[in-house]
């Protein structure tokens, strides 16, 4: 098991594991405080494809956190560095939310929210503004043979009521009724996790992946070859984190964390002094 007491690069996921909806979890303040007067860093890694980068810092502040467009990478974030090291396509339509198309064009993605004639990728994320015409629009241009690429593979998204399909619920619906499965780019597959070492600059064994999911959040971590903490305040349980292989740490949620590293941390400092 790893070392949470050398823990200094904490990467966050956000729906489930730091609030529900538009409430905070109970520590993660405190937390996020303890771990910048320490000299750590944080970063929150979202597989929610369904809003900006922007709007999540006016999201959070507006939750009393402190926020900063850096502080963040979504798997939109991760999409577009895919595209950006392929072959461009000529236009891709944009299957998600205004803000997903909006940071897709910002990147100098040529996209679309219609079904022309020169589009040759479909772009799929978690829409909450979904309409019958993008549907139909997919399976038009799935049927006609378009690449088929999805920001993530989340089957819902936790809300305080329960749960909503997500991306990988509608893509799904699509694969259904086309035979066309998307190749997926966020969370469980590792590039989020190594943008953000690579954005930070720091190693592997100084990172966690903290996260409510097995095959998302706990997945991207150990692909990523880091260590992983698994929290039960939004949609995984301990059977889930019985089924697959095991998280390096379980927790109830951020406060037992937050606990739990502020002890390692102590008795690395203890033993060091000795």
């Amino acid at each position: 098991m790893g070392d949470l007491g050398q823990k200094r690069l904490f990467l966050l996921d956000m729906d489930g594991t730091i609030y529900l909806d538009d409430c905070l979890f109970p520590g993660v303040l405190p937390f996020l405080e303890a771990l910048g007067k320490a000299g750590g860093r944080h970063l929150f890694l979202t597989n929610n494809s369904s809003r900006s980068v922007d709007d999540y810092v006016r999201r959070l502040e507006g939750m009393g956190v402190p926020a900063r467009r850096e502080d963040f990478l979504t798997s939109v974030d991760a999409l577009i560095a895919h595209l950006r090291g392929r072959p461009p396509y000529r236009r891709c339509y944009a299957f998600g939310t205004a803000g997903f198309r909006r940071q897709l064009a910002e990147a100098g993605i040529p996209v679309t929210d219609r079904r022309e004639e020169d589009v040759d990728c479909l772009l799929i994320g978690f829409d909450t503004e979904l309409t019958f015409q993008k549907l139909e629009d997919a399976c038009i241009l799935l049927n006609r043979g378009v690449d088929f690429i999805a920001a993530n593979p989340d089957w819902v998204c936790p809300t305080w009521y329960g749960a909503v399909p997500d991306c990988g619920s509608v893509c799904e619906m699509l694969r259904r009724a086309t035979g066309r499965r998307p190749q997926f780019i966020g969370k469980p597959e590792p590039a989020m996790a190594l943008l953000a070492l690579e954005r930070t600059g720091m190693p592997a064994e100084a990172a966690v992946m903290v996260g409510d999911r097995m095959y998302t959040d706990i997945a991207a971590g150990a692909n990523a070859g880091i260590d992983t903490a698994f929290v039960l305040s939004g949609e995984g349980t301990m059977a889930d984190a019985a089924a697959g292989p095991p998280p390096t740490w379980i927790f109830d949620g951020i406060a037992a964390l937050h606990r739990a590293w502020e002890t390692a941390r102590r008795q690395r400092e203890e033993e060091s002094a000795r």
